[in-house]
């Protein structure tokens, strides 16, 4: 996997974020709050099961 196709999470994780957070609140503030910490959560749990992966390929081999 390149380095140019990990930037399609970035679209994935924001609108998920945002998707999540509006079907929880209505006031644009609490929307955009919650997206972000939601965006932060999920971009962290990918990258941590992307380096166990990665991690997991390089002792294998």
């Amino acid at each position: 996997m390149s380095a140019a196709e990990l930037w399609y999470a970035l679209p994935l994780i924001v609108s998920v974020s945002l998707v999540y957070a509006a079907t929880r609140y209505e006031p644009m503030e609490f929307i955009i709050s919650h997206a972000i910490r939601t965006a932060v959560w999920l971009g962290g749990f990918m990258l941590i099961v992307t380096l166990v992966l990665w991690g997991l390929s390089a002792w294998l081999t």
